[in-house]
C-alpha cells in the first residue's frame, strides 16, 4: 500500500532522482507543450541518455535496452525501446521501478508514455518490446545545478509482482476459513448429515 503513496510523492517532486509522468494540460491537444524547434532556446545543448537495467533475483526474466542511449536536446522528445522475455515455463506478472541519475536532473526528466509501476504479464518464453516516451524540460538550461550536467542514466527495475502470491494466499485463508466453520459446525450438532455444504 506504501508504494503508490511513495510513487505519487516521487514523481510530483522528482525525489531521489524519480522521473516526472506528464498529464496533459487541458490547453495542450497533445498533452505537453514543447518548443517546435528546441534547437532554438538559449544555452541548448545535446544530452545524452543511457540506460541501465536490473532484474530482481526472485524473477527468471531477462531485461535490457534495445539502444545502449539516446541523444536528445532539452525540450525534444525521444523513443527508447527495452526487450523483455519470460524464461520460465509459467505466465509471470512483473512490475518496474525507475530512477535517473544524476538525481537533481530527474525532476527534469519527464515520461509520457512508460510501462514502469503497471503490471507487465508475459506468458511463457514470450519477449515484448515495452517502449518509453520522453522528454527533458527545457527547463532543465535555467537550472544553474545542470550547467555542467550533459550525460543522463535511466535505470529500470523489474520485480515479481506479489499479486499472484497475495491472490493465492487470500484463495487458501478463504478455504481454511471454510473448512473451520465446518467443524464448528460438526462440534455443535449430532448429525453430520446436517453439515452444510
Amino acid at each position: 500500500a506504501s508504494v503508490p503513496l511513495y510513487r505519487v510523492f516521487c514523481q510530483a517532486t522528482g525525489y531521489g532522482g524519480t522521473v516526472r509522468t506528464h498529464k496533459g494540460g487541458a490547453d495542450d491537444d497533445d498533452g505537453y507543450d514543447l518548443p517546435e524547434d528546441p534547437s532554438t532556446l538559449p544555452g541548448n545543448r545535446t544530452l545524452t541518455v543511457t540506460f541501465d537495467t536490473v532484474v530482481d533475483p526472485h524473477l527468471p526474466w531477462s531485461f535490457k535496452p534495445a539502444q545502449k542511449s539516446v541523444q536528445l536536446m532539452a525540450g525534444q522528445t525521444a523513443l527508447a525501446f527495452f526487450e523483455t522475455t519470460n524464461h520460465s515455463d509459467e505466465p509471470i506478472v512483473g512490475v518496474a521501478t525507475y530512477n535517473v541519475v544524476p538525481m537533481q536532473s530527474g525532476p527534469y526528466f519527464n515520461k509520457i508514455q512508460c510501462f514502469c509501476f503497471d503490471e507487465q504479464r508475459l506468458l511463457p518464453g514470450e519477449t515484448v518490446d515495452m517502449p518509453v516516451f520522453f522528454y527533458v524540460d527545457p527547463d532543465f538550461l535555467t537550472d544553474r545545478r545542470m550547467k555542467n550536467i550533459n550525460t543522463m542514466t535511466l535505470s529500470y527495475t523489474f520485480w515479481k509482482s506479489d499479486f499472484e502470491e497475495e491472490e493465492a494466499a487470500a484463495e487458501v485463508a478463504a478455504r481454511v476459513a471454510e473448512a473451520k466453520a465446518a467443524v464448528a459446525w460438526d462440534e455443535k450438532t449430532p448429525y453430520p448429515s446436517l453439515r452444510p455444504t
